[in-house]
Order: structure tokens, then sequence, then C-alpha cells
């Protein structure tokens, strides 16, 4: 099958030694960046961010909780900056610890959200590759993203340096608190650089597999994203870069509210559907029933696993094998290339420039202004 070669393709290549190297990176930033004193304050978790950055937090929230046993929360830069209670911001210990996550720092939302959050007595922590932007000079302290420079693209590259970051900072919170032993805190660490090795093996096929889908799904007006629990980050990633790189309209959904809404839709046969359901998911047997539904619908489907169609009951639909971690905890940090995959090769088939190459009536967000030109208010 051909590949349908293009930058943020490229951009999936490249994950698998971007894994190994930004690992080298970010661990030890992950160790030092909160001292044991600010770690033991830590009472509640705020996950904020906007777009890619939105989907890490939703990625690694459950990973927060069951790591450290600190109750996590995601909550939207627009919601924290403008609708939070401030009674629940600025608690004992200036709590909550405030984890703001943006690559480039620029955006007017997590800007607004960081400084309401700390005018109110929260500590905040900003996961940023610019030091310098609003992001970072509103933070209390700075886990530096070092992105190596890569041909532009929807975000592929930055969202798994996000997902890398938040994983490395759990895992050094439980550690520091005493949820585990170092040991357990260093296999955990493992078991996400072991990924790098375990993409590398199964990108080949999953590029074959994409490209065929794209092929077959090319011209359908809609795309369907359905996950739950560790598996939802990804399909909330997979409508961004459908809409990001083809234009074309998507959707997410968690498994149980697909068969409240979204069920319903007509012209389902033109409906690419994209179930991410890996095998070690406590909500893996109502994914088992959604395949088996979309296909009474007859719907295209594909579905994203770490297991096969025998763990389906062998319905019909094309399985793509993502790396079968260790730790369920770390499955986020690869099982979104393939989403990326179909929205690289898709945009290619049609021609679609991506973002829309901001002409015409998207010329008002050339340079990000759309999301940085925007009044800040704090309150």
């Amino acid at each position: 099958m051909k590949k349908y070669d293009n930058p943020m393709s490229r951009q999936v290549e490249s994950l698998p030694e971007l894994i190994e190297t930004q690992y080298e990176d970010l661990e030890p930033k992950a160790r030092k960046v909160l001292s044991f004193q600010e770690i033991y304050n830590i009472q509640k978790i705020v996950l904020t961010g906007c777009g890619d950055s939105l989907a890490a937090a939703m990625a690694t929230k459950h990973a927060f909780e069951m790591l450290t046993g600190i109750p996590t929360e995601v909550v939207t830069a627009i919601e924290l900056g403008r609708f939070y209670c401030k009674k629940h911001l600025g608690i004992d210990c200036r709590n909550p610890l405030v984890i703001a996550v943006s690559n480039s720092g620029n955006g007017a939302r997590v800007s607004e959200a960081v400084q309401r959050a700390a005018k109110h007595g929260c500590f905040v922590l900003g996961v940023t590759g610019n030091e310098q932007s609003p992001l970072g000079i509103h933070s209390d302290k700075i886990l530096k993203l070092c992105i190596p420079p890569f041909e532009s693209a929807p975000g592929t590259r930055s969202y798994l340096v996000s997902v890398m970051a938040l994983l490395l900072l759990a895992i050094r919170f439980g550690e520091v608190r005493h949820q585990y032993t170092m040991d357990q805190a260093m296999d955990y660490r493992a078991d996400i650089k072991n990924q790098g090795e375990q993409l590398r093996a199964l990108l080949p096929e999953m590029e074959d597999a994409c490209a065929e889908v794209a092929e077959a799904w090319k011209e359908f007006p809609c795309y369907d994203f359905v996950g739950s629990g560790f598996d939802y980050a990804t399909a909330w990633l997979g409508q961004a870069k459908i809409l990001e790189a083809a234009g074309k309209f998507a959707m997410h959904i968690n498994t149980e509210e697909w068969f409240h809404l979204n069920f319903f839709a007509r012209n389902a046969r033109e409906m690419g559907t994209v179930l991410v359901a890996n095998t070690t998911s406590p909500g893996h047997s109502r994914a088992r029933e959604m395949v088996k539904y979309a296909n009474v619908l007859h719907r295209p489907l594909l579905v994203i696993t770490d297991g096969g169609a025998e763990d389906f009951e062998g319905e019909k639909a094309v399985y793509i094998k993502v790396p079968k971690p260790k730790y369920p905890i770390t499955m986020p940090l690869t099982h979104f290339a393939p989403v990326c995959l179909l929205a690289a090769y898709i945009a290619e088939l049609i021609g679609e420039t991506y973002g829309r190459g901001c002409e015409g009536d998207w010329s008002f967000c050339k340079g990000g202004a759309g999301v940085t030109e925007s009044e800040i208010i704090v309150d």
C-alpha cells in the first residue's frame, strides 16, 4: 500500500526517536522541578490547557490520581480563568497545584487562567517550551520543554512530549509521597522509554493500515472518534487532527454516550468511525458492544487497540495494533499515532492545506492571533 508522505506523517515517523531523546531530557527535570516540601504540600491538582495541551491533561488525569492518590481535575483554561469557584482556589499550603501546559506559552486563555490562579493563592507549575512567554512569566516553577525543531504540521511531536512530561511528573509525585518504592518508580519510567522501540516496530504495519483506511474514507463528510478512560484523550485528539489537517467535520464522544447520542446519526455508511479501545481498559466490555452495534449500523470502523479482532469477538473492523506497555497508565504516550496518520493521509489525498493556510476567511488566525490576541480578564 502506497504511503502518502507529508510533514504530519513524517512527524509520526519521528516519534520513536523523540521518545528516547526526550526521555533523557525530561526525566531528570521532572525529578527536580519541585522540592520534596512542595510535593508533600499538594492536596489537589488541577490540570489545564487549550487544544492539544488540554488533551494531554485528559490523557494523564487518571495517572495522576492512581500514582499519587491526590484528587485531580482537568479544567479548561477558559473555565479556570473565568468560571472556577474562587473559594476552591488558594486553600491551605497554596493549593491546588495548577499544572498549566502550553508548548508556546502564548495563549491568552492559559495566561489568564494562571494569573487568576496565582492571584487567589494557587501554586502554578508551567509546562512550556518558552520561559519568557506569559505562561512562563506567571508560573511559580517551570518544567522546560525542549522539543527539537521539525517541519510544521498539526501538533504531533509536541503532544507526545506534553504527555510524557505529565506522566513523569505524576511518577515523581507518587515516588516522593511514598506511594511506591524508588524501584517501582524507575520501572514506570522505563515503561515510558521502552515504548519508543515498540512503536518503531509497529509503525510500518500501522502506516499501511492507515493509508488503506484513508483511501477508503477520504470522501466521507464526517468522522466519529470514540473512547473512554485512558483512551478518551486519543479519541479527542483524533477529532482535533481531522479538523486541523483535513478541515472536515469530526466528533468525539465517550463509549457510553455514543449509545445515547452518536448512535442515532443518519448516513452511517459514510461516517468513518474510530474506536480507541485497549484491552486493559475497565471500559472494554462496553467497547466490544459498541463494535458489534457499529457493524449493525454498517458504519465503516477502525479500532485502535493493543489487542486484535479476537478481543472483540471477531467483529468486522480494521484493527490497528499499538504498543502494549507494562503499565496501562503509560498507554496514551503512543496510542495516538494512528489518528495522526489517518488525518495526515486524508489531508494529503484530498489536497487540503493544514489549518486552511490561515488564508481567506481564516486569515484572522494567522500566526496564532486567534488565540494569542484576546482580551485577558483576571478576576
